[in-house]
């Protein structure tokens, strides 16, 4: 299992109490974590400085529990994830958008279908809505490699020697690890939207 080592000694200074790590912490990670919420908060750039915000400082308060198994960011990412749905609960909104992977065209297909602002009928609003949610529960249920791999790639734009860099290994060792990594996401997301149709049919017969 890989320790990230660099990870493991900023905490180490953070729990500490060295002001030089904090400042770190803030300028390494914080834009990082509000573009990671920005797209699930419908581009909203308010919530997401909140959330970012909210995800640090949770992040701060629970440092002991952090066992360098992941990297920090990551570590971030999934409170950053939960804070995103907390703040959506606490304000009574529907998570809508969501981060498309381009390499999944059947998926951007699928939910470009049902774009249409006018006259979009209540069906057709329920499955575009539900269809952008299902991206984002395959993408949570991927193992965690998996989904460290995808939101580098695609979330945080890391190139794949980057990427490669990250988890210690060759090129073409990451396109590999990359290579299962969407086609797990396809097969998780297929029998989530498998679900969904059945669903439909049965609230169209109903």
């Amino acid at each position: 299992m890989a320790v990230y080592l660099d990870d493991k000694r900023l905490v180490k200074q953070l729990l500490a109490g060295d002001d030089r790590a904090f400042e770190r912490l803030f300028e390494e990670n914080f834009a990082r974590l509000y573009r990671f919420a920005l797209v699930r908060l419908s581009d909203d750039p308010d919530a997401a400085r909140e959330v970012a915000q909210i995800a640090l400082t949770r992040a701060i308060q629970n440092l002991h529990k952090y066992r360098a198994e992941s990297a920090l960011f990551t570590w971030l990412c999934a409170i950053c994830r939960n804070a995103t749905s907390d703040w959506l609960a606490q304000q009574g909104r529907y998570r809508e958008h969501i981060v498309l992977v381009e390499d999944f065209p059947e998926v951007a297909a699928a939910v470009d279908s049902l774009q249409v602002p006018e006259q979009m009928s209540p069906e057709n609003h329920y499955r575009r809505v539900e269809l952008m949610r299902l991206i984002q529960v395959a993408l949570d249920r991927l193992p965690p490699r998996y989904g460290d791999v995808l939101e580098w790639k695609y979330i945080e734009g890391y190139s794949i020697k980057e990427i490669s860099a990250k988890l210690d290994c060759g090129d073409e060792a990451t396109q590999s690890l990359l290579a299962r990594a969407k086609r797990a996401f396809s097969e998780v997301y297929a029998t989530l939207s498998g679900g969904l149709d059945l669903q439909l049919n049965e609230l169209s017969q109903s």
